[in-house]
């Protein structure tokens, strides 16, 4: 089987996006905060998007590139694209969370992930950000994404791992003695259910999930990969990707990057 990396060879080179080791300890720096003060966090992610998705795109900046954010969520990363260049759509399913920044933007959508209300090839980029955990069945969700890009668009999909350290988002890190033993140690502990709840609204997703269906799409012809690396790493980590169990556990977070062919 060909190794997925090597495939990152076909990226562009060049970019000032770099996956150093600086890069990753802001990230996790940042992260620290989420719960507390999502607004530092989810800002500065935002602004290392921009960064990487034009890393694997032929062009420097998104000037010009018509994006799908999938969960685009309360506003963060649509100011970032668009401060980019890029024309921004957005669909989520939680029409309070679209509202979480106090507005909803022009060209926001509410919808389902799994089937998204978009014409079949009609965006250049198809984004998303940590929603796929969230959804029952990822590989529709993959699938749609990459229906609505337009051939030589770029796909760019980051998911949480389930038996990384956060992979029960604020259940943590007793997920990993089953979702639902933590949803209801968290029910206990603060008299209400978390905002993630296992098997609603959160599931168990997996990177041999995503790398496996990836594989497919090659397979089929139907897109290349660019990348398939743990996010918020070093890019010398990437390693982690090729090594079963290991993967699920050390890389947090799982990125895959297409090319529609």
């Amino acid at each position: 089987m060909a190794n997925l990396l090597d495939s990152q060879r076909n990226a562009p080179a060049g970019r000032r996006w770099r996956a150093t080791l600086g890069r990753s300890v802001r990230l996790f720096s940042d992260f620290r905060v989420e719960q507390t003060d999502p607004a530092r966090f989810y800002t500065a992610l935002a602004a290392d998007s921009v960064g990487q998705l034009a890393h694997y795109t032929d062009g420097e900046t998104l000037e010009g590139t018509v994006l799908l954010d999938v969960g685009g969520g309360p506003g963060y990363f649509r100011d970032a694209f668009m401060e980019a260049g890029a024309t921004y759509l957005a669909l989520d399913a939680d029409a309070g969370e679209m509202k979480g920044a106090g507005i909803v933007a022009e060209g926001s959508m509410l919808g389902d992930g799994m089937r998204l209300p978009v014409r079949t090839g009609s965006v250049d980029a198809c984004y998303s950000s940590n929603v796929l955990e969230h959804v029952p069945t990822p590989t529709a969700m993959l699938d749609e994404m990459l229906r609505v890009t337009k051939p030589g668009g770029v796909v760019f999909c980051s998911y949480t791992l389930w038996w990384g350290p956060w992979g029960g988002h604020e259940t943590s890190p007793w997920h990993l003695l089953g979702g639902r033993f933590a949803r209801r140690r968290y029910r206990r502990k603060h008299g209400h259910e978390p905002k993630n709840r296992f098997g609603e609204s959160m599931y168990a997703a997996t990177a041999s999930t995503g790398l496996r269906w990836a594989r497919a799409q090659r397979r089929a012809g139907n897109a290349e990969i660019l990348a398939a690396v743990p996010r918020y790493h070093p890019a010398w980590a990437a390693w982690l990707m090729r090594v079963p169990v290991v993967r699920e556990v050390l890389s947090w977070n799982l990125l895959l990057v297409l090319r529609k062919t």
